[in-house]
């Protein structure tokens, strides 16, 4: 993975003005534009495209000291239009072209990622893999704002909107794994970007034939293969902490990549006030193939 995602900012490097082929990188290093752009957002603390427009930014800050006309730069780095081009780079740099070519600044720079592999993960992680028929995820649904870290206000807001009894009911209609009441996010934009929204489920497993009732949001879920990390301690921080040792630790020492589908979380145990927690994070995988 380390090797795809070096290639990739190469690439990047190579084609800043022209459309980004992630998929062709991807392919080469036999994996998947999905994986490559989730494990990219994980290690890199931004999405791609976020990236791509920065480094498109830095060095066309360097293009507008000098004489060339403001459409021949903007066309360089994959812009149609003058206003198009300016829009960008004063989203990132907070300063308008022509102020630039005025004052010379200030600007923010991107400089170019380097992936590196560092020895760490010497605290074992508690992992197993299995394979699970189809299944549906039955319950709340709401279409929520991405929160990397910390409690989500917005799902906080959700879950609370709903009477004591109903998380009883709920619970009672779980009949296959994951067990229990589950947290589950889907429709997430594979860059993974903080504030992009995403469906949340407050709900539970149920048996693909079971019957659900109408009243209740539904998620079908196809057969395939998990990887399923437990994880104990304070809660949220133990498991957002596991979850981004998915991406740093885990992924890169096995041959398995992230396929499309929803995250779940699974509430094995806690504290009365949800201080604490013993959870567990299944995430949709398939095993990576050599290129």
């Amino acid at each position: 993975m380390i090797t795809a995602l070096t290639r990739l900012v190469e690439h990047i490097e190579a084609h800043l003005g022209e459309e980004l082929d992630v998929a062709a990188v991807a392919r080469a290093h036999g994996t998947t534009e999905y994986h490559l752009r989730r494990m990219f957002s994980s290690l890199a603390g931004m999405p791609l495209s976020e990236y791509v427009r920065r480094r498109r930014m830095t060095v066309a800050a360097g293009d507008l000291i000098g004489d060339e006309e403001l459409l021949t730069i903007a066309v360089r780095h994959g812009y149609g239009s003058t206003e198009a081009f300016s829009r960008a780079f004063q989203a990132v740099h907070s300063i308008a072209p022509a102020a630039v070519r005025r004052d010379g600044g200030p600007l923010r720079t991107q400089p170019q990622l380097r992936f590196r592999l560092t020895v760490e993960g010497s605290i074992p992680m508690d992992t197993r893999i299995i394979d699970r028929p189809a299944f549906r995820l039955v319950g709340h649904a709401a279409r929520v704002p991405l929160v990397h870290r910390g409690a989500n206000p917005a799902i906080q807001a959700h879950i609370a909107a709903l009477p004591v009894s109903e998380h009883a009911r709920l619970k009672g209609l779980s009949d296959t794994e994951p067990a229990g009441l589950l947290q589950v996010s889907a429709d997430v934009d594979p860059d993974y970007t903080e504030g992009g929204e995403l469906t949340y489920l407050h709900g539970v497993a149920r048996a693909e034939n079971s019957p659900t009732s109408d009243d209740l949001d539904v998620i079908d879920v196809p057969a395939g293969t998990w990887a399923v990390f437990r994880t104990s301690g304070a809660y949220p921080d133990a498991l957002q902490t596991t979850w981004a040792a998915t991406a740093t630790d885990w992924f890169p020492a096995n041959p398995w990549r992230l396929r499309p589908g929803p995250s779940i979380v699974s509430v094995l145990d806690r504290a009365d006030d949800f201080s604490t927690a013993t959870c567990e994070l299944w995430l949709p995988v398939e095993r990576e193939r050599q290129p």
